[in-house]
């Protein structure tokens, strides 16, 4: 008798699956689909936030938890798995380590080749995952409970996917938001020729591209939503870990398919995944300054030393911003969702991955200024002054300016003390002038990337396009373009072609060369020169060509993986707990203050706690909203994952090492009336040793519903 290799065994089982489906109604099958959801919230206190690169933006709690949502997709030849995970960006030793352990379960099942990892780029998750020292300069380096972290969730929803393949259809639809995204840096989208803007009606993409999952049985499985915007909704001075607007909005789609579920419990699975957000800002009332609320200059600078230009809006603070924005895409999500005129997805699956040494390669590119073709190449990685400057969303620090196109003497001599560029490395990179030559500098290791990943999966007549970074606006709009005039001869049908943002390795920003020349912090974040997107374009169309032609593409150079690498962090351990004198663990040391509460009232409750980093409470939580069930059990209707409550740590004495927790509700419009309570859990590390469980519980209170809310929750 034959002995089948697991991964030889699930491709000859998918098979005689897709042999039986295809015998029968076409209305039954079209594919095989999983759809996963795992926590991969990071260290909630005491870790620098990663996004804004602001070194005292640490965390100290916990609005919102982070998640990986996988989809699978499989037509029983080849299978493709997509990833949106609540992260800054991916990086490359993330997506390896994710891989070794797919492999220890699945064989060779799951590969760099198959698995395209996005990262939603909120701005508020723990640093120091991605190992490439610019990135985990002011995280304080490499910090293994964040990378750790990452991993595990994506790992674990890949996982929870493959488990729950099903016979299943796949749509796609299109949609239209409004009102929740303006473009950042103007100066250098209006540089694009007026010919290829006239062909657009806004300065950023406001469509949603929905691709829904239902199952051979018309049960929803789940949905992937792609709209451009940043998540920096929550801004700078945000101290508590958020998936930020996009990541509520999938909270919102979640929780209307699971109906009564806990939030990341629900088996419905709904992602809002990053596009080409790179000039794209939710923060709608544009940039004024800080004190006087003025406009900003053209440079987007204010007078005086301390006060600083930045972008805000729609809401009175961020909370209310995000909520406000993260509604407007959810609405738009769950429309498409239910109108139910979507096109539906047949067709194969293929899926191309090639890695590519920026640096090496040339592509053609057509001189406006000249009317002719000529060949340009990649640059050695470097960033330009304007990065300095940060941006609307965040500004940087010192004088920098956006729109710096002149060196300066002093920062240059900064710079030549690190690493000094060459001169190619002047010449190839203007007109940035280089800040920091990053291609250069070796030690301790690697600075920013020079191999990236490339990757194109095709489902039917559906493009995804998972590029290493933030495309602009108009950089996304050439890049689908440009795969479409090599495959819509291949297809009788429309093509939708999806760019799929910060996917499988972090390169930062990709501009046009017209926009390049701007030297906004786009263009000064464009690493490997003003023709990345030149290059870009030519790779893409080479992987979109060998998907419909079925050819297989060289692998490409490997990456150098750092985690093998002597990895430096600064960010020292958890020592020891001790509680407040006179109380235990899980005391409660301040009380719900009301007796009788009501919707839109905040209940909060204080106690003792020990430090979170001692245990991340993955798919757990470290408070609860209880509510007493007539069987005199008390049940959990809210933990940390939910939009109305708060997590928020102190220290109280870093020698004696006492620590206090203060949990925070605000009591919903769709609340039951009832007996509540707040409830803390979490775990305290011994002075001698050992980590250990507590918990503690609130005073109950009793909550309130006029007629009037218990009527809307029960008939609308």
């Amino acid at each position: 008798m034959d002995t089948l290799t697991p991964s030889l065994a699930r491709i000859r089982g998918i098979s005689a699956l897709w042999l039986l489906l295809s015998l029968l109604p076409a209305a039954f099958a079209s594919y095989s689909i999983g759809v996963g959801r795992a926590d991969s919230t990071g260290p909630a206190a005491e870790i620098v936030f990663m996004g804004y690169a602001k070194m005292d933006q640490k965390g100290n709690g916990i609005h919102l938890r982070t998640f990986s949502r996988a989809f699978i997709i499989d037509d029983g030849e080849e299978r493709f798995v997509f990833v949106s995970v609540d992260s800054a960006m991916v990086g490359h030793d993330i997506r390896q380590e994710v891989l070794r352990k797919l492999q220890s379960q699945f064989g060779d099942l799951y590969t760099e080749r198959n698995v395209m990892i996005s990262g939603t780029h909120t701005h508020s998750s723990p640093g120091g995952f991605m190992l490439d020292i610019l990135f985990d300069l002011t995280t304080f380096g490499f910090v293994r409970e964040s990378f750790d972290a990452i991993v595990n969730g994506i790992t674990n929803s890949i996982v929870r996917a493959h488990n729950a393949v099903v016979p299943g259809r796949i749509f796609i639809a299109h949609g239209q938001v409004l009102d929740a995204n303006i473009n950042r840096s103007p100066q250098a989208y209006y540089n694009n020729p007026q010919s290829e803007r006239d062909k657009y009606e806004h300065d950023v993409d406001k469509t949603l591209t929905q691709m829904q999952f239902i199952g051979a049985d018309d049960k929803p499985l789940g949905a992937i939503n792609w709209f451009a915007v940043h998540p920096t909704s929550m801004n700078n001075t945000n101290h508590l870990v958020s998936s930020d607007n996009v990541g509520y909005a999938s909270i919102l789609f979640e929780k209307m398919m699971n109906k009564d579920a806990l939030v990341g419990k629900g088996s419905f699975v709904a992602a809002f995944a990053s596009t080409n957000l790179g000039d794209v800002s939710p923060n709608i009332r544009g940039p004024k300054c800080e004190f006087t609320g003025k406009n900003c200059s053209d440079q987007y600078t204010c007078p005086g030393k301390n006060e600083m230009c930045f972008a805000s809006g729609p809401g009175k603070d961020i909370f209310e911003s995000t909520s406000i924005i993260a509604h407007k895409i959810y609405k738009e999500a769950a429309r498409l969702w239910e109108k139910g005129k979507a096109a539906e997805v047949v067709g194969p699956v293929r899926v191309i991955h090639r890695y590519v040494n920026m640096p090496e390669q040339s592509a053609e590119f057509y001189n406006e200024t000249t009317k002719k073709m000529e060949e340009v190449r990649g640059c050695v990685p470097a960033m330009g002054y304007s990065f300095a400057a940060g941006t609307i969303d965040g500004p940087g620090s010192f004088a920098f300016e956006q729109g710096t196109t002149t060196p300066n003497p002093f920062w240059n001599a900064v710079r030549n003390f690190l690493a000094a560029p060459t001169e190619n490395d002047i010449r190839c990179h203007a007109a940035k002038p280089i800040l920091l030559a990053t291609g250069r500098m070796r030690l301790p290791y690697q600075w920013q990337p020079r191999i990236i990943s490339t990757q194109v999966a095709m489902i039917g007549s559906v493009f995804i396009a998972g590029v290493p970074g933030e495309f602009t606006t108009m950089s996304g709009r050439r890049l689908r373009e440009a795969i479409k005039t090599v495959v819509n001869d291949a297809f009788d049908d429309e093509t939708f072609v999806i760019v799929a943002g910060l996917c499988n390795t972090y390169s930062d920003y990709i501009t046009t060369p017209e926009e390049y020349q701007i030297q906004r912090y786009e263009g000064a974040s464009t690493i490997y020169g003003p023709h990345t997107l030149t290059i870009y374009l030519k790779q893409y169309q080479e992987l979109a060509q060998a998907a419909v032609q079925k050819r297989t593409l060289s692998p490409g150079p490997s990456p150098p993986e750092l985690l093998q690498s002597r990895l430096i962090t600064l960010v020292p351990p958890v020592l020891y707990d001790t509680p407040k004198w006179g109380f235990n663990f899980g005391d409660v040391t301040q009380q719900p203050v009301q007796k009788v509460v009501s919707p839109d009232d905040t209940v909060t409750a204080t106690f003792v706690s020990g430090h979170p980093r001692n245990n991340l409470m993955t798919d757990n939580t470290f408070l609860s909203v209880e509510r007493l069930e007539d069987d005199e059990v008390w049940v959990s209707v809210a933990t940390d994952a939910d939009w109305n409550t708060k997590f928020e740590w102190t220290r109280t004495s870093v020698v004696l090492g006492s620590s206090e927790v203060t949990v925070t509700w605000q009591v919903p419009q769709d609340v039951l009336p009832g007996t509540y309570r707040l409830r803390h859990n979490g775990y305290y590390r011994y002075i001698l040793g050992g980590v250990y469980p507590y918990y503690g519980v609130s005073n109950s209170f009793q909550v309130v519903v006029p007629a009037l809310n218990i009527r809307r929750r029960y008939y609308g």
